[in-house]
């Protein structure tokens, strides 16, 4: 990939602590402690090892060049074509592979078969990732992961002390997690296999990047901290290593550690020319400094995101971002006329293309031009139909909820109060039957919120702080959700409650570096007697 230059008009300093640049330059590599034992040339088993620890932190561009590495050492390790095909399937958790790579998979499973594996367990390990590529043109990803997943349980058992099996086995199985199964039956079945290996090895950089999306949940997001706290230092070298704790310290509503954490995964991103990792800390890290009404800062991050280089197209989590991150920026500070203007951005995935068009709907609305809002809506309207036409379920549920949404507050402000909302309830108890995908830190907007704000709207402001409430229940710490939590209970006449709501607004936003007005207005609550 051509050389990244992520950096522009602020340049490297406003991103980076400028002093940890060179030493990053300098540091020895650190990707945690992998042992995968090999019938390979013992010469190339030290290397091969650090092919799989790069596999198990997502690192895909380096490791598959450290897998090939291997194999032109030692063109007998049939089991290092088992590692090209397994990490050519990129993220598990968004399925990206391309035709070209399933080509090459399939190039590196027949290698592999003609070299043929020196032991049963090999034999194994390259059989089970061939079922990931077969028939990959008419299968989706979600297919491809079951198929993968049933065959390495079927590896896990035939090798039951072969703790890598395990450990695959189960992420596999996590990837499988449907996000509208609130047991969250697969994932926690594969943190069951996961405890007791990161005992074993604390030190394992797949254990504790696993562990952290199995628990990517917010009812069980607590139980990942330990993960998420111990893998940045695993295996600092690898940005999604850095960038992964995020995912939790989202769900718990963590945003100083979010920021941190994901400032050193870009840092790291740009060092290793990896734009596509970096773009995806970045949507992180601005949606958590926008909790901490560290506007400025989310800006420059946007400047930096939107001149990012050499972005692969077929990178949805990118493509996520870069659509993302302007319009979270303006919907979490209410900026709707802003909203209105942004350019959106064409992409290969429809669902990206579909939060410019909400932020335009819903900034229309907000704004009065009902007319502007209608001709946003009616995109929305077209992408859910391409999504479910694709057979993309989820996304084209996720866009329809936008679309509710949008079309709510339009009725709103045509002064159907009623049709308004019945469809802002609707949008809201759609989102919660489904979690959040992988591939973002948050909705742009959770739907409770929205409703919320409408309730107060209609001066119902008893049953705003309930939506309010089990917004936060969800997205806990949300600046926007204590905002409104804070105003609807003083509007209740609920005191202490909007005092409790108000002051951790203010601890929130202590370090911010925009006077917001909700922040002016809570202060001001708050100094009454």
């Amino acid at each position: 990939m051509k050389t990244v230059k992520l950096f522009l008009t602020l340049g490297i300093l406003v991103l980076l602590n400028p002093a940890a640049v060179p030493a990053q330059e300098k540091a020895p590599e650190k990707l945690g402690t992998v042992s995968f034992p090999t019938s390979c040339d013992r010469k190339v088993q030290a290397q091969f090892d650090r092919a799989v620890a790069m596999l198990h932190s997502f690192w895909f561009q380096q490791g598959e060049k450290a897998f090939r590495e291997v194999l032109e050492r030692d063109p007998s390790c049939a089991i290092a074509n088992w590692g090209i095909a397994a990490i050519l399937i990129g993220n598990t958790f968004g399925g990206g592979a391309t035709a070209q790579d399933a080509q090459k998979a399939k190039e590196a499973i027949q290698r592999g078969h003609l070299i043929g594996a020196k032991t049963e367990r090999e034999r194994f390990y390259i059989e089970a990732i061939s079922e990931y590529w077969d028939r990959f043109s008419d299968r989706p990803h979600s297919a491809r992961m079951k198929s993968l997943a049933d065959a390495f349980e079927i590896v896990a058992k035939r090798f039951p002390k072969d703790d890598e099996a395990q450990i695959f086995y189960a992420l596999y199985l996590t990837a499988t997690q449907s996000p509208n199964d609130k047991t969250f039956a697969d994932t926690l079945k594969a943190a069951q296999i996961l405890e007791p290996q990161f005992k074993k090895h604390p030190d394992h950089p797949g254990v504790a990047h696993y562990l952290i999306h199995a628990y990517d949940y917010p009812p069980i997001a607590d139980k990942g901290l330990n993960a998420a706290k111990r893998y940045a230092e695993i295996a600092p070298s690898a940005p999604h290593a850095l960038h992964m704790p995020s995912h939790i310290f989202t769900r718990v509503g963590a945003w100083q550690e979010s920021v941190a954490t994901n400032r050193r995964s870009a840092a790291v991103s740009l060092l290793g020319k990896e734009p596509n990792q970096g773009l995806h800390a970045m949507d992180y890290m601005v949606y958590a400094e926008l909790q901490l009404a560290r506007d400025k800062d989310a800006g420059s991050v946007l400047q930096e995101a939107q001149g990012a280089t050499s972005i692969d197209p077929n990178n949805r989590g990118s493509a996520y971002a870069l659509a993302a991150i302007p319009a979270r920026i303006l919907i979490e500070r209410g900026l709707w006329k802003d909203a209105m203007q942004l350019e959106p951005r064409r992409s290969k995935f429809p669902f990206t293309e579909a939060m410019t068009y909400f932020a335009r709907a819903l900034g229309a609305a907000r704004s009065g031009d009902l007319g502007a809002a209608d001709k946003e809506v009616q995109e929305l309207v077209r992408i859910v139909d391409a999504l479910k036409t694709a057979k993309d379920n989820y996304w084209a549920t996720e866009v329809e909820v936008q679309r509710l949404s949008a079309a709510a507050w339009i009725a709103q402000a045509r002064g159907n109060s009623d049709e308004g909302l019945k469809l802002m309830r609707s949008a809201a108890d759609m989102e919660d039957k489904s979690e959040k995908a992988a591939v973002t830190p948050g909705r742009l907007v959770p739907a409770r919120d929205l409703l919320g704000e409408m309730l107060l709207e209609m001066n119902r402001p008893a049953e705003a702080v309930q939506a309010f409430e089990a917004s936060e229940k969800h997205d806990p710490n949300r600046f926007r959700g204590l905002y409104g939590a804070g105003k609807a209970a003083a509007l209740a006449g609920d005191q202490a409650k909007a005092r409790s709501y108000y002051g951790k607004l203010v601890v929130l936003a202590q370090n911010a570096d925009t006077e917001r007005p909700e922040i002016k207005e809570a202060k001001a609550f708050l100094e009454q007697k």
